[in-house]
This record gives structure tokens, sequence and C-alpha cells, in this order.
């Protein structure tokens, strides 16, 4: 059965995104971090997504900017598969990109069950819940980034049940980031 991890950036009070969806903040000027993506990146897989974070990595990794700063992680974003679930799209057009309009949940744990790579759902925060509450993800690789929002987006709202975590692994960085890895506690 293929892996499903979530790789999300949250604020030291657990948002993913301020209350307007600004996700600026999670990207900081870190030659050390950037090295650890690229290596993430490298791992191959294929990327799952929402609507809003399809957005925006269709808006940047494409660009002649993304590839001339961080060309290893470009070239991966564009060349491997990924998977938009939305209702609203009519068609997904950054490269290699399906689109699927189907439940979230109920697309995911097909894909868990049929031949391919292991999958990694990127932001998409209403996404994650939704693929919690169902009980399909294996791994949680949270990026806390050292800033306080104040009040934002939290990736669990929604869920019906409390979700306990172990802590599988961890990561500090010199400038602040730290990466944390969970596995739910079943």
């Amino acid at each position: 059965m293929r892996q499903l991890s979530v790789f999300l950036s949250i604020s030291l009070d657990g948002y993913f995104a301020a209350l307007n969806g600004d996700v600026s903040w999670a990207h900081r000027d870190d030659p050390e971090f950037n090295a650890f993506v690229a290596g993430n990146a490298s791992a191959g897989g294929e990327l799952l997504m929402g609507r809003r974070t399809y957005d925006l990595m269709a808006s940047y990794w494409p660009t002649a900017v993304a590839k001339e700063r961080d060309p290893i992680v470009a070239d991966r974003m564009n060349s491997l598969p990924k998977i938009v679930f939305s209702r609203t799209m009519s068609e997904a057009g950054w490269i290699n990109t399906r689109l699927i309009r189907e439940n979230p949940a109920q697309a995911v744990d097909a894909l868990k069950r049929a031949e391919g790579k292991d999958m990694v759902v990127l932001g998409s925060g209403s996404i994650v819940a939704q693929l919690v509450e169902a009980g399909l993800v294996d791994v949680f690789q949270f990026v806390v980034v050292p800033i306080a929002l104040g009040a934002g987006q939290s990736v669990f709202a929604g869920i019906s049940e409390r979700l306990a975590l172990t802590l599988t692994d961890s990561r500090a960085f010199a400038k602040g980031n730290v990466v944390l890895t969970y596995a739910p506690s079943r």
C-alpha cells in the first residue's frame, strides 16, 4: 500500500496560513533549510494539493525565476506527477498534473490501494483535514517557522476527534525552522 505524507509549514501558534490565506511568512532565506527541501523534493513520489495551493505552486515553479533561484526543486516540482483536487477548475494546466473532482478522501483511499509511488500532500489544509478524518495520513512533516501570526487557518480545523501523534524525527535549522515528523498513534 502506498504511503501518504503531509508536508506543511506552520507558525509557532499552529497556523498554516494567515486569515487572508497569506503563506509568504513561511518562505525565508535559509540555504541550510533550502538544501533540506531540495533533498525532500529529490525523493520523488506523487504530489497532491488543493486548488489554492495548486494556484500558488503553478504560478511560481514553472517560471524562469524559480528555475534560477532554486533549480533542483523547480525541476522536481515541474517533473513529478501531481494531482489537484478541485470542484471548480475545468482543467489543470501545469505539466504532469491531473485534476480530480471527486471527494479527496475517497480518491486518496483508492490511490493508496493502487500501484505507484508514495504520495505527499503539500500545503492544502482543508484537504489534509479531510484525509485526517478518514484516517489516511501515515506521516506528518511539519516545518515550524519561528513566527507567531496571532490568527489564521489551522490544518486541523474541523476534525471531529483528537488526533494523537508520535514524534518520529526532528531537525532544527540554524535560522530557526524546526522540522517535526510525526506518525499517527493508532
